[in-house]
């Protein structure tokens, strides 16, 4: 599959702005209003493997009780990218949503001895796993909204709909996210069923592992809000995958919003449907995963 653009600016209307932070190893108190300060921990590591990385941004005057969760998740058709690629969201969020924490992740990457699914979607499980059980001493809470961009909301629509059996996820962000795998625009290319090989561990998915890998099929009423966005002229996710997913919200009565913009992948998007993008994402920050 061809290499699918990384990162979309979609903040690009706010002025870059980074809340000031730390890297200490504990979180310190104000001394003048007696409240935790903001602190940033970089490349925490959640499992053995060198890409088993995070960087997680703590608030000042957060709670347990009510500081909420905002998990970035970049693309690179799940063998390339990195956290790297989504510096600016954590930016822009700190800035229009400076109340949450933004956990910015990386996940192992597919080679061909290293399949992505189902192993990318357990990284994801092992991330929220650690978080939860470090949530007293960071004080963080046990809910999450999630912003995927192309692979990385692929693993978003999954990880929601298949592995979040609490319902600690509120929301997921789907920007340009492939959706179904049975799409004639995948099953007509002669080197999908060559690279969809790779991507999945057969073991794991025994039967039909092309529709248990696509989100479209796996939407039931449980999965949560969905605010997604695609191009109508994308080469490397269809606007048939949008479709296929609105289709399957819709059955399972699931709330969620669809946008079409004119253009491909994100990267020839216009200003202004950049800012519609973040005002939609902004709502749905503000109703889904709220500072009570």
């Amino acid at each position: 599959m061809k290499k699918i653009v990384h990162t979309i600016v979609f903040f690009c209307s706010l002025t870059l702005f980074l809340v000031s932070c730390s890297s200490e190893d504990d979180a310190s108190i104000d001394e003048e209003t007696g409240g935790l300060e903001a602190v940033s921990y970089l490349d925490v590591a959640y499992g053995p493997h060198s890409r088993m990385t995070y960087d997680l941004y703590l608030p000042e005057g957060r709670t347990q009780a009510k500081t909420k969760t905002i998990m970035l998740i970049h693309g690179g058709g799940w063998t390339q990218g990195d956290k790297e690629d989504m510096t600016e969201f954590v930016q822009a969020i700190q800035l229009a949503h400076p109340d949450h924490a933004v956990v910015n992740i990386n996940y192992v990457l597919s080679n061909v001895t290293t399949p992505a699914f189902p192993n990318q979607f357990l990284n994801i499980e092992a991330i929220i796993d650690k978080l939860n059980v470090e949530g007293e001493e960071l004080q963080i809470s046990r809910e999450f909204g999630m912003i995927g961009v192309s692979a990385g909301a692929h693993l978003a629509l999954m990880y929601d709909s298949v592995y979040d059996t609490d319902d600690q996820v509120k929301f997921v962000a789907n920007i340009v996210g492939p959706t179904d795998f049975t799409d004639p625009f995948y099953l007509e290319d002669p080197n999908f069923n060559f690279a969809f090989a790779l991507l999945v561990d057969e073991a794991s998915y025994p039967e039909n592992a092309i529709e248990a890998v696509s989100p479209a099929y796996n939407v039931h009423s449980g999965t949560s809000p969905v605010v997604m966005f695609y191009g109508n002229q994308d080469p490397l996710v269809p606007l048939t995958n949008g479709t296929a997913l609105e289709t399957a919200l819709n059955d399972g009565q699931v709330s969620h919003s669809f946008t079409v913009y004119d253009g491909g992948h994100g990267d020839d998007w216009s200003a202004t449907d950049f800012d519609n993008l973040q005002q939609q994402i902004s709502d749905y920050i503000e109703q889904y995963l709220p500072i009570n």
